[in-house]
């Protein structure tokens, strides 16, 4: 198909350079017709219904690639169920200094820094509203790096109330490793307060605007089974719809050898498929049948996302493989789970 012919000419530029490219041209107004018919008409449908909401399919877009919600139009017809946007916070940041995006080409993974770049929830909920693409659009939202954890509470208030108007469904961000500070609300009594202010405000808009959007939590593949025991239950005890499994990792054994491997950042891809696949089946018994589990992290082919699926999941998503093998992956899994 034509990504093969397009990605050798993406690889040759900077990561982040491609990646801003790729972005641009999703969002031209004729991508979306042009993706749907290359892409998106081949990726049959096999119709799920989960926290209420009903999925197309159960493929997905992980947060990250497209930040701004720029390009949902274009994104959604290469034949995803659903896609989500972000990570957004409440004010426009610069994020983490460039160059902040590699590619370990060997190991098929990417190590990015980024630290929530983005032009700031109002923008991004604007471009939402604006959509033209009827799937379903989760938002992932985040906390300002100015801002101090003690205070991390009220950015992610004012995410929620911004977000929930537009949003099919919202995901906590509390996982990235690249705010400082930011893995330290999945513990303790920050967690605690956390859940508590949003799942108390959720009830709030969802009584004013007659409306309950699910609100999902995303977690860090690093996190010790201690720590995930703890944070099932809070998920329970705070009426949380659903766990997203996982972000990137810190761990490099796999990518030491590799350059690029030494970066600070989150890892992703290839490298990560074990260890996040490792968190399903623990995450389903602790979570029980009626909390919504989201598999992402290393989900390269079909078999791999029907094993987290068989594991427990109820969805999954995708990012770094679809990099590496391009739209035909989504049309790929798409029609495995359909058979």
């Amino acid at each position: 198909m034509l990504y093969p012919l397009v990605r050798p000419l993406l690889f040759t530029l900077d990561a982040e350079r491609s990646h801003d490219l790729a972005l641009s041209l999703l969002a031209k107004p004729p991508a979306a017709s042009i993706m749907q018919a290359l892409y998106g008409r081949k990726a049959l449908a096999k119709p799920t219904t989960v926290m209420g909401l009903k999925f197309d399919n159960q493929v997905g877009l992980a947060a990250g690639l497209d930040k701004n919600a720029k390009a949902v139009d274009g994104l959604g017809a290469l034949g995803f169920g659903f896609v989500e946007v972000g990570t957004v916070t409440p004010v426009s940041q610069p994020g983490n200094p460039k160059p902040r995006l590699f590619r370990l080409a060997q190991s098929q993974a990417i190590i990015n820094r980024f630290g929530f770049n983005n032009a700031g929830v109002d923008a991004l909920v604007e471009r939402v509203r604006q959509r033209q693409w009827r799937g379903i659009v989760g938002i992932n939202i985040g906390k300002n790096a100015a801002t101090s954890p003690e205070n991390a509470t009220e950015d992610y208030l004012i995410c929620l109330r911004a977000a929930y108007p537009v949003a099919d469904y919202i995901t906590v961000n509390i996982s990235s490793p690249n705010t400082k500070g930011l893995r330290d609300l999945q513990h303790g009594a920050q967690l605690e307060e956390l859940f508590s202010a949003l799942s108390l405000e959720r009830d709030t808009l969802a009584t004013a605007q007659a409306r309950r959007v699910p609100l999902l939590v995303k977690i860090a593949p690093d996190m010790d089974e201690h720590a995930m025991v703890d944070l099932c239950q809070s998920v329970i005890r705070h009426n949380i719809d659903g766990v997203i499994a996982t972000n990137t990792t810190l761990e490099r054994g796999e990518v030491a050898h590799e350059e690029h491997g030494d970066e600070t950042g989150g890892l992703s891809g290839a490298p990560l498929t074990a260890l996040a696949a490792r968190k399903i089946a623990p995450l389903r018994q602790e979570l029980g049948a009626d909390i919504a589990l989201i598999a992402a992290g290393g989900i390269d082919s079909p078999a791999e996302a029907e094993k987290r699926l068989n594991d427990g999941a109820d969805l999954i998503q995708l990012y770094s493989s679809l990099i590496y093998q391009g739209p035909t992956l989504v049309q790929q899994i798409c029609r495995h789970l359909a058979k």
